[in-house]
């Protein structure tokens, strides 16, 4: 877990992921909230979790060993790697001795009221790389040791316990303390690390009542409920084995009719990052009706779709041209072992190669791969492996390399376009971009490719080109990734109004996915006129759909729907608040809950929850500033002043953040006479958040009205120099010089506004005055 803050719901893979330890005494707490994880009362249609070995003993042997089989285990001989022989660990002030007593496993460290306490290790999390341990807390919480068990070989540095955050040291009260919310299983890792788990959160007591039907990632976490299928066994003695259907055999999942894509979608409720929809895993199941992927967002991805963060899998692999071609996680993986089918360049050469023996994606079929005349490396160097130029690697949790499954062809030509990384110079490090793109166009010539959508997206972060223009061009590419065009909807919503006729047809697209994030863009409108573009919405085929569309509508008063919808809407409405309520126990879902109880006018409610969120983490500037807004609203000043004092007091808050709630004082401050005091803070605001040019501009006013001219000028020329069209800026330049009747320096920025924003109407006003003035 190498960030700090996010909202949403933050998701371990599978192989080895946050583990949690749970505080030996109580479960329940003084108030009797929570209960402790354990299994399910109720089967559902699950068979018991042995009963699958009795017929498929050499799947199950296979799987014994597997990441999945070891994603959760309890914590007893030969499950435990670590070193429990009284082993201490002691970095920059982080303290644990770990040792043993009779057959259990303890840690001695740190607890939540900040003072040193044996803890009981009750599970195991993972186990290569590295290997967590999980501890129990009160109201039902299982938590994660930030201290870890390396599990590597000696001799590549294993071995030994290591912090997950090197050289950091949390306060009880930070939620990365291992005590903390980030660090909670229930939260973060559980339905991904057992089988058909259910959160049972509370969103009153802020606790849990957690239920598995198994402890680990068993057969039935992706074949989905057995118990039918155990009983069409025991009625059938023939042995004929050739069935029309899996519901024959009584499976609930049917992969042969999932197809390619339905398949990969199995994997992704795990293997992605996402927001889940609070339906808990549902085995067969479209992913977007059991969660909403995330977009190629900054902080994930760089500007070109390669990964940044932990995001999994699937993100990355839906935009390759595999994907495209219908190639599934199982060409690759054994889904049994999880291991890669082939190792070294032999997996690849499955499609890639003349007569391969996947012969079903003819598209992917090409001469000489495995050869020189492809990679120009000597055979058996790192440089020959088609991995390390196609999936490079970027280590997580200090000692986990994860590879990019976006599989796509080294670009060096792209760095500077798009600010991301290449696959050349981090071999290579020695050299630049540029030697790598030279280097590429001697062994295959002068590439001829089309404009790559990292180069859009890289321009609309920077503040290059006209942002609209450049998100509608990848928005109506149908033959780009749908994640792609997803991430080009999403970032058309932040553009209000004038992106509207774009997102019109987007909330028709044939893609779930570009539907579900076009929808937030209509919120800009008037309530009633959303009914029109979003009303068909709330019959989506897909729940992450239908969710985005009762999110939008929760505003809209219910005399204005059609008399037919509104009790489908307020049920609609009460299911989706409850999903919420269940998903609250991270503060991006307090957020999400605080943001549709405001859009309901339910603001008191609203408020409780945003100062739950920060409860939760006060780093969380999202719910902050939501609360600031809020209580602004209500003209309770010193609240909102206060809150944006005691943001801006905290350690360690990211520069973005600080920065954002310093402009929001600033911006309070002179709303309420003290504009002095104000300069300062917008000062610090323009210092760190370079790229927005409305705090300059917002100076360069403030200063203007305070008779301080020179500096109102600076301030507005200091903007220009980030954002040099931006006409709010230009214009201004232009009024303070034209009004003191400095004709030479003000026409000098009319022209420059005549380039940026020709049709701005405040230039054509004064157009008139300048014609007579040349």
């Amino acid at each position: 877990m190498g960030f700090r803050k996010t909202g949403g719901c933050l998701l371990f893979r599978l192989m080895v992921l946050v583990a949690m330890c749970v505080q030996q005494p109580v479960w329940a707490g003084a108030d009797g909230t929570g209960r402790a994880p354990g299994q399910a009362s109720a089967a559902e249609g699950y068979a018991d979790a042995g009963t699958c070995r009795g017929c498929h003993a050499a799947e199950a042997s296979q799987w014994k060993d597997s990441d999945h089989g070891w994603a959760m285990r309890e914590a007893s001989k030969g499950n435990v790697l670590g070193n429990f022989d009284d082993a201490r660990f002691n970095e920059t002030g982080v303290k644990a001795r770990f040792f043993r007593q009779g057959d259990g496993y303890f840690v001695n460290t740190e607890g939540e009221d900040g003072t040193p306490a044996d803890f009981q290790i009750l599970y195991t999390f993972g186990f290569y790389p590295l290997q967590q341990y999980l501890v129990a807390l009160p109201r039902g919480r299982l938590q994660a040791l930030t201290i870890a068990w390396d599990s590597r070989p000696q001799g590549e540095g294993g071995q030994r316990w290591f912090s997950l955050y090197p050289g950091q040291r949390f306060a009880p009260s930070d939620p990365l303390h291992w005590t903390g919310r980030y660090q909670n299983w229930n939260a973060m890792c559980a339905d991904c690390h057992s089988t058909r788990l259910i959160k049972n959160y509370d969103d009153k007591q802020d606790s849990f009542a957690s239920t598995w039907h198994e402890q680990t990632v068993g057969c039935q976490g992706c074949h989905g409920p057995g118990q039918a299928h155990v009983d069409w066994a025991k009625q059938n003695k023939s042995g004929n084995k050739t069935y029309a259907a899996a519901a024959e055999l009584g499976l609930k999942v049917d992969f042969k009719a999932l197809g390619s894509k339905g398949l990969v979608e199995q994997c992704a409720y795990c293997h992605s990052r996402r927001q889940t929809l609070g339906t808990g895993q549902a085995p067969g199941h479209p992913q977007l009706d059991q969660s909403l992927p995330a977009t190629l967002r900054a902080g994930l991805y760089h500007a070109d779709g390669q990964i940044d963060g932990e995001v999994y899998e699937y993100g990355s692999f839906t935009q390759s041209k595999m994907y495209g071609a219908g190639v599934a996680c199982t060409d690759c993986h054994n889904p049994h072992t999880t291991q890669v089918r082939i190792e070294g360049n032999g997996l690849c050469l499955q499609c890639h190669n003349t007569n391969p023996p996947l012969a079903r994606f003819p598209s992917l079929q090409a001469k000489d791969y495995g050869s020189r005349a492809h990679h120009h490396h000597e055979a058996g160097t790192a440089g020959a492996q088609c991995v390390n130029c196609h999936m490079p690697s970027k280590t997580y949790m200090v000692v986990d390399p994860r590879r990019d499954h976006s599989l796509r062809i080294p670009r060096p030509d792209l760095a500077d376009k798009t600010g991301s990384p290449d696959a050349c110079t981090t071999c290579h490090q020695e050299q630049k971009p540029a030697w790598a793109a030279k280097a590429i166009e001697g062994w295959y010539g002068k590439p001829q490719r089309p404009p790559h959508y990292g180069e859009d997206f890289h321009a609309v972060s920077s503040g290059q080109g006209i942002s609209l223009s450049l998100l509608g061009s990848v928005l109506a590419d149908k033959g780009k990734p749908a994640i792609v065009r997803a991430t080009a909807a999403e970032q058309m919503a932040d553009l209000g109004p004038p992106a509207l006729a774009n997102l019109q047809w987007a909330l028709k697209d044939d893609s779930a996915l570009v539907r579900a994030y076009a929808v937030s863009g209509f919120t800009s409108m008037p309530p009633v006129e959303r009914l029109k573009p979003l009303l068909a919405l709330l019959e989506d085929p897909t729940r992450a759909v239908r969710d985005e569309a009762v999110r939008a509508l929760a505003d809209v008063p219910a005399e204005q729907l059609p008399a037919e919808r509104r009790e489908t809407f307020k049920d609609l409405l009460a299911d989706y608040e409850k999903r919420l309520r269940g998903n609250a126990d991270l503060p991006g879902g307090r957020l999400n809950l605080a943001v549709m109880l405001s859009r309901q006018g339910r603001d008191a409610e609203a408020m409780k929850e945003y100062r739950q969120a920060l409860l939760f983490d006060p780093y969380f500037s999202p719910a902050r500033v939501n609360l600031v807004t809020l209580a602004n609203s209500a003209q309770r000043l010193d609240e909102a002043e206060q809150l944006l004092r005691e943001g801006l007091a905290l350690d360690k808050m990211p520069a973005a953040d600080h920065g954002n709630l310093a402009y929001m004082l600033a911006l309070l401050l002179v709303e309420r006479g003290r504009a002095e005091e104000a300069l300062n803070w917008m000062e610090k605001a323009a210092v760190e958040l370079p790229g927005n040019s409305r705090i300059r501009y917002n100076q360069g006013l403030l200063l203007s009205r305070m008779q301080r001219r020179d500096e109102a000028l600076a301030a507005l020329r200091s903007g220009l120099e980030q954002s040099p069209d931006d006409p709010d800026l230009l214009y201004s330049l232009i009024y303070l010089h034209a009004v003191e009747g400095e004709r030479n320096e003000a026409f000098g920025y009319v022209k420059r506004m005549r380039e940026a924003a020709p049709d701005d109407p405040r230039l054509q006003a004064i157009e008139p005055y300048w014609q007579q003035q040349q």
